[in-house]
């Protein structure tokens, strides 16, 4: 892999956030930004969840995350609940205002895929999909590997030998 693509890699992600921002705001949806988007969108997937799973799926930074979520609540996106079952640990929790929200923020999303795929045929989205899901598959292996405190392959394996 060159750089070129790592450098692709970060520039559909800026430029997807900018333009997710602005049909966001062409659908009239002012109640979250992007970034909060993909909290909620992962609160409506598994509500009621610790910080530290909350970070994990977004792959938003702990700190950024808790500033982010003081926003939301401010807003009247999201509360926290104390758990059940760990007195000491928070559960962030979707409020009836955010719940609303799911549906315009689905339509905003399904532009954006339509954005993503326009003038691709079947065959080349469900071949990019694969890919995607391998970058996905490897990654987390090496965060794994790496949580262990193993040493990382140079960036080889046995599915790049097959191919």
């Amino acid at each position: 892999m060159d750089t070129r693509t790592g450098f692709l890699i970060s520039q559909i992600k800026q430029v997807q956030g900018r333009v997710f921002g602005r049909l966001l705001q062409a659908c009239n949806v002012e109640e979250f930004n992007g970034p909060q988007g993909r909290i909620l969108y992962v609160l409506w997937q598994s509500e009621g969840i610790p910080i530290v799973e909350l970070a994990q799926k977004t792959g938003l930074a702990k700190n950024t995350l808790t500033a982010m979520l003081g926003r939301m609540e401010k807003n009247g996106l999201v509360c926290r609940m104390v758990s059940p079952s760990d007195k000491r640990q928070s559960l962030i929790c979707l409020t009836p205002k955010a719940r609303l929200l799911e549906t315009r923020y689905d339509q905003v999303s399904q532009q954006m895929n339509a954005l993503f795929f326009q003038n691709f045929n079947e065959k080349e989205i469900l071949e990019l999909e694969q890919y995607l899901d391998r970058i996905v598959f490897n990654l987390e292996q090496a965060e794994t590997a790496l949580k262990k405190g193993k040493e990382l392959q140079n960036g080889k394996n046995e599915s790049s030998d097959r191919q």
